[in-house]
């Protein structure tokens, strides 16, 4: 399968839309409100244009992944990161590694915008495939109540994590 990944443009905006609700639409877990989020992510400040990235399959968009800014807060220590939220494939498309592909360019693209590490909530037995861990073993709670086995980061550089620990806060738009 010869796939590219590109950087999303306003005109994928829809087909994006599509992508997001077609992959959610069958999760038991979901609230099928995903293609809102991106909507309110992408009018926020902290969307970052290079990290939201479409997988094309013959010209056609099948897959999305978007990661957004967030801070680790800590006493009156901020650590900025980022947040996975959310990573698409169009139903007909998933189990061919489309999802991972958009997480290791997603996780590339961060790191050479010097990001230091990715936050998620996701599938416990997924995500570590990539190299996630527990957000727990270094001290950072998800203001969110999910179990804490789904809630996960990754140091994207070596000690990306170091001295990090905390509280995520994440942008108003996860919220409304």
């Amino acid at each position: 399968m010869v796939l590219t990944l590109r950087q999303e443009t306003s005109n994928d905006f829809p087909k994006v839309s599509n992508v997001i609700k077609l992959a959610f639409e069958q999760v038991k877990i979901s609230d099928h409100q995903e293609h809102f989020l991106v909507e309110r992510l992408r009018k926020s400040p902290a969307f970052i244009p290079e990290l939201s990235i479409v997988a094309v399959y013959k010209n056609e968009i099948v897959g999305h992944i978007l990661l957004t800014k967030i801070n680790i807060i800590n006493n009156s220590n901020s650590f900025e990161s980022l947040a996975l939220a959310p990573v698409s494939v169009l139903p007909k498309f998933q189990n061919q590694g489309i999802g991972g592909k958009l997480i290791k360019e997603a996780h590339r693209k961060a790191k050479e915008l010097n990001f230091k590490s990715v936050v998620l909530l996701g599938h416990e037995n997924y995500y570590p495939k990539f190299g996630y861990e527990r957000t727990s073993k270094y001290g950072i709670e998800i203001p969110f109540d999910v179990p804490e086995k789904n809630c996960m980061v990754i140091a994207l550089t070596k000690n990306g994590l170091k001295g990090v620990s905390g509280k995520v806060e994440y942008p108003s738009a996860f919220f409304e």
